[in-house]
């Protein structure tokens, strides 16, 4: 089955711009009037990021990366809405470059008001969610079409329905983007609102383009297109994150992390961090950051000064099982071949790191990688740690303990993976803001003397609310997900990427389980797997991989045989594979690592042997 997030209308992609001609420095009457033009440097990055501003598909494979060195770097400015790149030599003078400032401040501001007005409703408008209700079905019907295609049907047809159908919202809208965790931390966000009181919409499948969030929207409106909800809560894509706030500004952004991940999508980690700026850049109420994530937490600078800032974070013994992209290559790069049985140890894989997490100790195994943050407690990192709203403490067997603004609470809890634990510390951060938000409004009213409506009541989230709102979040569907097949468990888990692929197997040790791990690699995927060879699977070499299958199964078994890991079975026919792995063994636990069309795969494969919740993906 093909991902159905997957192609834009390449017939509607804008022409790249090109780069200004230079014949002028050619030009010359003599060697005395020769015309000088300092030397511009190319960098690839800011075309991608420019490509993305003219409305360009997210992938963005065509453009290298690499950034081309060459003397002289004037100062550039590139606005939202700009369709060309306007380049500042140094040489101009300071009047020149505040004009261009303030030219491109004023194009800033020009495009945050419209994206905070909503558009025009068409004359045909009246006939938008009949239409999207009408394709929706016929595509569920059908079995074909995902749940993507009715959103892409009505951005063609009404592309102002989404901003309209957002702007009626009391309590705006949450975006939560990020490399990793975002479908998770976006259904305890909304879980926990809803627990509070508030009648939240969100897209709970993991479609996280606009067009699945229209798609979303479409199964919720009335045939008058009326949304009943208080708030949004939105998972967004990196990339579509930046199409998004184009058409309606965030009252309330939770960047989670960046990480290496689909780089023939989104190039280079540092591109992903300027994608998710322009996120911080239009939130209009509280910008909620990672402050263990340095490029996430840099975003604060790039936060509206009327705009809040927010963190979550973790406590010193914790920190080392969240390295950063960069502790993660400076850690790979530290260790040589000879260390190998020492890695399988160390903080990035096996059973005996999660057990340490969950007594809350260091792990075995780690040592000075000359990464600030891998050594526990150093100062470095001390002194440029922001103060946390939220931070994680404690990590035990289904339970968890937080410091709230310094106050220690804790809960039991459904979710099964010390990262998702992490993930509840941002969704209580961003929950936390919307309450403050809505106690204020309270206040403001009171003092005006109006009489609070039901949309301008003070949310009660104490301490004690919020940990008994958590204690009942149950996993996203193919995170953690269990399905039960003939009395046997089954656990999906989705891997796009080396450090989400480490933190499951470190999370969810293989001891007395047969595992099964299904690489796909469509669109939704990342057509690149080699980030496969990032990842250390030496935690199953005890056990062993029971089945491995999907488009990429001999790429992936070759892998396993690197890290001498024994294979039963490799099939590239993954719903074969599916059924047989599962019926094996009868009553063994199994998990099962997908990509993301091989899950959307692997649970359709499950629904003709057992009950799989509608996860409303159209299978």
């Amino acid at each position: 089955m093909k991902s159905m997030e997957n192609h834009e209308d390449m017939a509607a992609m804008p022409a790249m711009p090109t780069e200004p001609e230079r014949s002028d420095m050619q030009r010359a009457k003599g060697a005395d009037e020769s015309v000088h033009v300092a030397n511009v440097p190319i960098n690839t990055n800011t075309l991608a990021e420019s490509a993305i501003s003219l409305g360009m598909p997210d992938n963005v494979s065509s453009i290298p990366l690499d950034v081309v060195t060459v003397p002289s770097r004037p100062a550039r400015t590139i606005s939202a809405q700009a369709t060309q790149t306007e380049v500042v030599p140094e040489s101009e003078s300071e009047e020149a470059q505040e004009s261009v400032a303030q030219q491109s401040s004023a194009q800033e501001a020009s495009a945050q008001q419209q994206a905070t007005v909503p558009p025009r409703a068409p004359w045909y408008a009246f006939a938008t969610p009949a239409l999207g209700k009408i394709v929706r079905w016929a595509s569920r019907l059908s079995r074909h079409g995902g749940s993507a295609l009715p959103g892409q049907v009505i951005e063609r047809f009404d592309r102002g329905f989404l901003a309209r159908t957002l702007a009626e919202l009391p309590y705006g809208v949450v975006l939560v983007s990020g490399t990793n965790g975002k479908t998770t931390t976006t259904r305890m966000v909304a879980s926990v609102l809803e627990s509070l009181g508030l009648r939240v919409f969100t897209n709970p499948t993991g479609s996280n383009f606009t067009r699945g969030v229209v798609s979303a929207l479409l199964g919720e409106v009335d045939l008058k297109g009326r949304l009943d909800a208080d708030i949004a809560v939105l998972e967004l894509d990196e990339a579509y994150a930046v199409h998004f706030v184009k058409q309606f500004r965030p009252r309330y952004s939770l960047l989670l992390n960046v990480m290496r991940d689909q780089l023939d999508r989104f190039g280079e980690i540092d591109n992903t961090a300027r994608l998710l700026s322009h996120v911080a850049q239009a939130t209009s109420g509280t910008v909620v950051l990672n402050r263990e994530d340095a490029r996430i937490a840099h975003l604060a600078a790039d936060v509206p000064h009327d705009t809040k800032v927010a963190y979550f974070g973790l406590v010193n013994s914790l920190r080392v099982f969240f390295p950063s992209d960069d502790d993660m290559h400076a850690s790979d790069m530290a260790q040589d071949e000879s260390n190998a049985a020492d890695r399988s140890a160390s903080v990035r894989t096996g059973s005996d790191v999660f057990a340490s997490a969950r007594s809350g100790m260091p792990a075995p195994g780690v040592r000075d990688t000359g990464s600030p943050r891998l050594n526990l407690g150093r100062a470095a990192f001390e002194s440029t740690a922001q103060p946390a709203d939220v931070v994680l403490k404690h990590v035990g067997d289904h339970e968890a303990e937080f410091l709230i603004d310094g106050r220690a609470v804790n809960t039991s809890v459904k979710l099964e993976g010390v990262y998702n634990l992490f993930n509840a510390a941002a969704a209580l951060a961003v929950v936390r803001a919307v309450a403050a938000d809505s106690a204020d409004s309270a206040a403001d009213n009171a003092g005006d003397g109006d009489s609070a409506g039901d949309n301008d009541r003070a949310i009660n989230a104490s301490d004690e609310r919020l940990m008994r709102a958590l204690a009942q979040v149950t996993p996203a569907f193919g995170r953690g997900e269990v399905i039960d097949v003939n009395g046997t468990p089954v656990e999906l888990l989705l891997v796009k990427n080396p450090m989400g692929f480490r933190l499951s197997l470190a999370s969810f040790p293989p001891e007395n389980h047969d595992t099964m791990i299904a690489i796909c690699d469509e669109y939704a995927d990342g057509r690149d797997m080699s980030w496969l060879w990032d990842v250390d699977f030496g935690s199953l070499r005890g056990e062993g991989v029971a089945m491995v299958s999907g488009t990429r199964a001999w790429d992936m078994a070759l892998r396993l045989e690197y890290d001498q890991v024994p294979v039963g079975q490799t099939d590239t026919d993954l719903e074969q594979s599916v059924e047989r792995f599962v019926t094996a063994n009868p009553g063994r636990p199994k998990h099962m690592y997908c990509t993301y069309t091989a899950m959307l795969r692997a649970r359709s494969a499950l629904s003709h042997i057992a009950q799989v919740a509608d996860a409303g993906v159209g299978h």
